[in-house]
């Protein structure tokens, strides 16, 4: 199948080969967002959680999610991410917690999936912490912002509409 990279002259599923690529910075940013109702964000907002502090915990498993992209999405290379940044805000305009992470290495290889690991396992986290007291939350928007390096070069989201829009 031409195009795609993750397959073999035979079809197979392999992982990319990616020893001849040079290394380069590479940096990824992705978002998502945690919709929920006002009384939930109010608890996150005032430490009312019973399991403890949502931003805090959250942040801390996104990190722990991308150092772990490997072991959860096949066929991704482990890398050695040099730096994890994973912010998270509430919104009570929107009932909404946003979580933003950035990735970034020194590498043959981007780092796009676990910059999307991140945002995800720290939007699971609030979920997960929160569930007790709002088991309709939502779970959205999950997407790459930006990224640089690598033979692509730098791509974003603002320059570039998702597909269908």
């Amino acid at each position: 199948m031409t195009g795609f990279t993750h397959f073999d002259a035979e079809g197979k599923a392999v992982m990319v080969d990616v020893s001849d690529k040079a290394e380069t910075e590479r940096t990824a940013t992705a978002a998502a967002t945690v919709l929920m109702q006002p009384e939930t964000l109010a608890l996150i907002m005032l430490g009312g959680v019973k399991k403890g502090d949502v931003l805090s915990v959250a942040r801390l498993a996104g990190i722990m999610g991308a150092k772990r992209t490997p072991d959860l999405i096949p066929l991704c290379h482990p890398l050695m991410l040099t730096s994890v940044k994973v912010d998270l805000s509430c919104d009570p305009a929107r009932n909404a917690v946003d979580v933003t992470a950035t990735c970034k290495l020194k590498g043959q290889t981007g780092v796009e999936m676990e910059a999307l690991t991140a945002v995800t396992v720290a939007a699971l986290t609030v979920y997960d912490m929160c569930k007790a007291v709002d088991r309709g939350m939502t779970i959205t928007d999950v997407r790459l912002l930006h990224k640089a390096g690598g033979k692509s070069g730098e791509w974003g989201a603002a320059t570039n509409p998702p597909a269908g829009a």
